[in-house]
């Protein structure tokens, strides 16, 4: 498991308030494919004969996929996308409800033959949630289990059904992540708590009433669950290297079986529930007989642990697969195990289909091996098999003597593809381009103003490529990245995301003046959110104004909520509800947002499938502010302070200026030279007016020559005059393309001021 930090601050920490951060995923053109690894898969079988199958894989990705299974082939039929982190295990309760728990500490429930409608948002764990388990023959109880220690069953009838609300808004407030309302008075109908019993917790109930049985017990991570088919007995697994068992219907504790010694990784429950299968870090698969409460077999198959495991319905065989990348199937009656296929990803999950087993890895593709699971004695009688011992260093001593049993097949019977996962990156010092590397060694450019690969190098070196797009250029970090989701994903945290400018012209654009800048992070916030704004505007009917104002309700309560903490830009000009073409996403494959507004937590959804109703409790207000109202906070270190004195040796030795000048940091330094020809031409360093020359002095001060965006005073026009003169710092003559951060950071290298020296040169 990976940790990751939250989307917001919501600590009643003494420090200041963070507030609630906005990230995008950038998304690969094939969005029918997973680009992390899978986690967990699952089979949902068709009731008519000549009906399709249906396989549900979630992924590290944070999307579940439903796939419709045909002969040999596999088809995306629906991407459910709401998760913000990881998607760890996934079950089917019923027929048409699909349950997913994740990294994000939620579970949540999905119909699972809609286009993607989340039911419910589930919260009530503290820490990752990592399994769950259902009842086959009773689809109102699950279980799910997490890195806190915490075990909870819940009534799927009272956990979702809301009273207070129609169907649809329930869908709509869950998609965001939003608990629906109002279930108190409703009865459970198929948990019964008992307060006697010491084994009970009782957590803080959900906004809609309903709080799950909490099993108390464990006080380590909980790894492994399972049920069997009525739903009245429950077992657990994590690091505490026990198996506990429990009565699902009170929450109450019945045993605890001892005998692994490592985490437990997987388990299984025969139907009746008599029998229970655990497979461990120890590397050892154990049958425990629960009427006897002991372990009847130990089977030493794997030479590290296992972590997945499978059974055919009669519980006569067991698959297993693990961290050593194999897969194995084990006669639990004669102990005798077959090698079935080795791969070079740890294996994470099974499912068996029919004749078929389903193998979930590290890797984003999904591989379907033949199994024989109606009759596995087919595999056996090819020969190859092997007696498992009952001391897990006897398979581990049998592997390093190179007796390592031969895979029956060599290559899957059909594999369904995912892309290669991003797992490594470097933000340029551009700060719109990010190259990446995935898991096929394929290094790409993004461009993540526009979330598009600009190039594809192919399979080169990551490293002598970044060293290649080197540039001698200096902007504010706006943002920060990361590929823990397979893809790149770009976190924007106000204010610092303001930090960033750009001039118009060094990104193409046309009919603007020389010196129009534009803020990075406006910029593309307006890209992201302009179809949540065109959905809103047709909502509300109104006709918006060439400057993008909309008359709407809401709109007010930003407004006079943000006016407070946020600085009212008087450049309108730069602050256009058009979107700039450099910040214009993909409609093809757009971006996913991943925030959260003033209630409910983190959501996810494609900026596409923004409907335009959504407001500051879904959307952080500062967000909203930038995108509505215009406005953006005040920004910081947005200047930059320096000297300009004569170079020594000059020929002109007259000072220009006496005091410290102040211009914008993105301040090219041909606009220097301009007002050092200008100044030498038109003032003739005459002792008369401003003695500091056309800076003014200080960076409190303004400017004075120079207006806030770097231009003349009027009436001095700027003038395409024949360079005759060059800035030097450091003894190093400037380009004049070079803007003033990039001098200081890596010509000057030090925390003083500036200091630039002019000097004429001889015309050519």
């Amino acid at each position: 498991m990976h940790r990751v930090g939250s989307a917001g601050n919501t600590s009643n920490s003494s420090r200041p308030r963070r507030e609630k951060r906005l990230t995008y995923v950038l998304n690969d053109a094939n969005d029918n494919k997973h680009c992390a690894g899978v986690n967990c898969l699952s089979v949902l079988r068709s009731p008519a004969t000549d009906g399709y199958d249906y396989l549900f894989t979630g992924s590290r990705d944070g999307t579940v996929k439903r796939w419709v299974l045909a002969e040999d082939a596999a088809t995306c039929s629906a991407t459910f996308e709401s998760h913000v982190d990881w998607v760890n295990d996934i079950v089917l309760a019923g027929s048409d409800t699909l349950v997913s728990c994740s990294s994000d500490t939620t579970l949540k429930a999905w119909k699972s033959s809609s286009d993607g409608i989340c039911i419910k948002t589930l919260r009530q764990h503290s820490d990752y949630v990592t399994c769950l388990a259902a009842a086959d023959k009773n689809s109102n109880i699950i279980a799910s289990g997490g890195l806190g220690g915490e075990v909870f069953i819940w009534d799927l009838e009272a956990a979702l059904v809301s009273p207070s609300k129609s169907n649809d808004a329930m869908e709509d407030d869950s998609s965001n992540g939003v608990i629906g309302s109002g279930n108190s008075g409703m009865p459970i109908t198929g948990l019964r708590t008992n307060s006697s019993s010491s084994s009970l917790s009782v957590h803080p109930p959900q906004t809609n009433g309903y709080t799950p049985v909490a099993a108390k017990g464990h006080k380590e991570s909980v790894y492994a669950l399972a049920m069997n088919d009525s739903g009245t007995l429950l077992v657990s697994g994590g690091t505490e290297k026990v198996v506990r068992v429990w009565d699902p219907r009170s929450g109450s504790k019945t045993m605890k079986l001892r005998g692994h010694t490592d985490n437990i990784r997987a388990l299984l429950l025969d139907s009746s529930g008599r029998y229970c299968l655990s497979g461990s870090s120890d590397s050892m698969i154990r049958l425990w007989d629960l009427s006897q409460q002991r372990c009847v077999h130990s089977y030493a198959v794997h030479t590290d642990s296992v972590w997945a495991l499978a059974s055919t319905p009669s519980f006569s065989h067991v698959y297993s697969g693990g961290r050593d990348l194999s897969l194995y199937v084990t006669d639990l009656s004669t102990r005798e195990s077959l090698l079935l296929c080795t791969k070079e990803h740890p294996i994470l999950q099974l499912a068996l289909h029919d004749d078929s087993v389903w193998v979930a890895t590290t890797d984003s593709s999904v591989h379907r091996w033949p199994a024989e699971g109606r009759n596995p004695q087919k595999i056996f009688q090819r020969g190859g098999s092997f007696l498992a011992g009952n001391l897990s260093f006897s398979r581990a001593r049998a592997s390093l003597e190179g007796s390592t049993p031969v895979p029956v097949y060599k290559d899957p019977a059909f594999t369904i593809h995912g892309t290669p996962a991003i797992v490594q990156h470097e933000i340029l010092n551009n700060r719109r381009q990010v190259l990446t590397k995935d898991t096929a060694d394929s290094v790409q450019l993004w461009d993540i103003t526009k979330g598009v690969v600009v190039e594809d190098y192919g399979k080169v070196s990551f490293e002598e490529k970044k060293e290649e797009l080197f540039e001698m250029v200096s902007f504010p970090a706006w943002f920060t990245a990361d590929s823990r989701l397979g893809s790149l994903s770009v976190h924007l945290d106000t204010p610092q995301c303001f930090s960033a400018e750009m001039y118009s012209i060094d990104l193409g654009t046309i009919g603007v003046t020389e010196d129009h800048k534009i803020n990075l992070a406006e910029e593309t916030l307006k890209g992201l959110l302009a179809p949540w704004l065109a959905k809103r505007r047709l909502k509300s009917g109104s006709q918006a104004s060439a400057n993008g104002d909309v008359s709407v309700g809401k709109d007010s309560s930003v407004r006079s909520y943000s006016h407070q903490r946020a600085e009212v830009d008087d450049n309108t000009e730069s602050h256009s509800s058009m979107v700039h073409p450099a910040f214009e996403f993909s409609s093809v494959s757009p971006p996913s947002i991943i925030t959260e507004g003033s209630h409910g937590g983190p959501w996810r959804k494609k900026i596409t499938d923004l409907d335009g109703t959504e407001d500051e409790k879904d959307i952080p207000w500062w967000c909203l502010d930038c995108v509505l109202n215009k406005r953006i906070p005040a920004k910081d270190n947005t200047k930059c302070s320096f000297y300009l004195h004569p170079s020594e040796g000059s020929t002109v030795q007259f000072p220009l200026t006496q005091g410290k000048l102040s211009a914008p940091r993105i301040l090219r330094i041909h606009k220097v030279i301009n007002y050092v020809i200008e100044k030498m031409v038109l003032d003739k360093a005459s002792d008369s007016g401003n003695s500091d020359g056309t800076f003014s002095p200080g960076l409190a001060g303004g400017l004075s020559q120079f207006s806030g965006d770097g231009a003349f005073l009027s009436g001095l026009k700027p003038r395409k005059l024949k360079p005759s003169i060059e800035i030097l710092c450091n003894n190093q003559v400037l380009s004049p393309d070079m803007s003033l951060a990039t001098v200081r950071a890596y010509i000057w290298k030090k925390s003083d001021d500036l200091v630039l020296n002019y000097r004429v040169v001889q015309s050519r």
